[in-house]
């Protein structure tokens, strides 16, 4: 047994239950974003993926209309049970979290009001923002195996974070606009 997660050997999801019992758990456990939560449960703990397969499949979602771990879930459980994995993976994602929202949608309309509620909920912001940040430093060693290059990579989320975060450019233009422009500059450096 390998103590580098990053070194074991990548496994398989034993069976269609097994992705609907997993996403579950993860699901449960990423309230406020699940990012965080998904690369430690699928690369670090399952050994499902590995980090630089993350990356990958993780733009590709993120791309793709709907929620990204939804999206990643689809991916991941149809590459291993073809429409049965990827119908497991996605129920896993919805079922218990959808039950879960539904009960904290009534409390909440019950005790909206309370200043205790309105506190917790900007720490959970804050938190989710940490957990984000975290993610972004352990992902980010990725990215020198890009076909861009760490420096190009660095230069794109720069304009990425300056055109959302500053300038309040819509999400959809910065990805058709930068996202091209990426896709342009990989495709003519992974040409011989």
């Amino acid at each position: 047994m390998h103590s580098d997660p990053a070194l074991a050997p990548r496994v398989q999801p034993k069976s269609p239950a097994d992705l609907f019992l997993s996403f579950t758990v993860l699901a449960l456990q990423g309230f406020g974003g699940v990012l965080a939560v998904a690369q430690r449960e699928l690369v670090e703990r399952k050994r499902w993926m590995t980090n630089d397969e993350f990356v990958e499949e993780w733009s590709v979602a993120q791309i793709m209309p709907g929620p990204n771990i939804i999206n990643l879930s689809i991916m991941l459980g149809s590459r291993y049970f073809g429409l049965r994995g990827a119908l497991a993976a996605v129920l896993g994602m919805l079922t218990a979290p959808m039950l879960v929202v539904l009960l904290i949608a009534l409390l909440y309309a019950r005790f909206a009001e309370h200043p205790g509620v309105a506190g917790a909920l900007r720490g959970m912001g804050a938190v989710a923002a940490g957990l984000i940040i975290a993610v972004g430093l352990k992902l980010f060693p990725a990215l020198r195996n890009n076909a861009l290059g760490l420096g190009s990579c660095i230069v794109f989320g720069l304009l990425c974070f300056t055109a959302i975060a500053v300038l309040r450019w819509p999400l959809a233009y910065v990805l058709l606009g930068l996202g091209a422009l990426a896709c342009l500059a990989a495709y003519r450096k992974l040409q011989p």
